[in-house]
């Protein structure tokens, strides 16, 4: 019996965004190196030829799993600032953004992962640019703080990075077993509070 899989419309629906969810499923329940692209092709139903219509290589599925995936947690990090009632209330938009990311960061441990090993690789001009749009928004956090007079003078950027490395600390502790998930909430409390307390501008002698 002649192999009909090859003679199947290859764009039956999203066929690109049907690999990219396939690699997801893959990703959380085997990691990154179990992930097969033949496997992914022939559960859902077409043949690897139709795979390399909308990816180079698996390496190119790879990118562009990391890639979607920041443009989900920056999406989410918005809605979750965006929700805030009143836009001068700094502490609460940050602590809803330290939140939506430990949040997405250890609902999807294994996505995360990759993200984040993906978005310094040489050649991954794309993710980059997705990380850098998500975390972009905590230097705007930073940087209307400081014009308020809240948060002491410096590049928003730099400041930025010092709570992402703590909530990322936090998280990473959680999804390799360290801590317990009962503890995540307060944890993220006590790091955006310590972080604002840290960085109020010294008080003139």
């Amino acid at each position: 019996m002649p192999d009909t899989t090859d003679q199947r419309p290859y764009h039956h629906g999203n066929l690109r965004m049907e690999f990219l969810d396939a690699a997801e499923r893959s990703l959380r329940a085997h990691g990154v190196d179990q992930l097969s692209v033949r496997d992914l092709a022939r559960d859902i139903g077409v043949s690897h030829a139709a795979f390399r219509r909308h990816f180079a290589d698996r390496r190119a599925l790879l990118d562009a799993l990391a890639e979607s995936g920041f443009v989900r947690l920056g999406a989410e990090l918005r809605a979750a600032v965006d929700a805030i009632d009143g836009e001068d209330d700094l502490s609460a938009r940050l602590h809803a953004f330290a939140s939506a990311y430990v949040r997405f960061a250890t609902e999807n441990a294994a996505l995360t992962g990759l993200m984040n090993s993906s978005k310094h690789r040489p050649g991954a001009t794309a993710v980059a640019e997705a990380a850098a749009a998500a975390f972009g928004q905590i230097g705007d956090l930073i940087e209307e703080g400081q014009a308020r007079g809240e948060l002491e003078e410096g590049d928003p950027e730099d400041v930025g990075l010092i709570i992402y490395a703590t909530v990322l600390g936090i998280t990473s502790m959680l999804n390799s077993g360290m801590i317990e998930p009962e503890r995540l909430e307060h944890l993220v409390d006590t790091a955006v509070t310590q972080f604002l307390r840290g960085a109020r501008p010294t008080e003139p002698r």
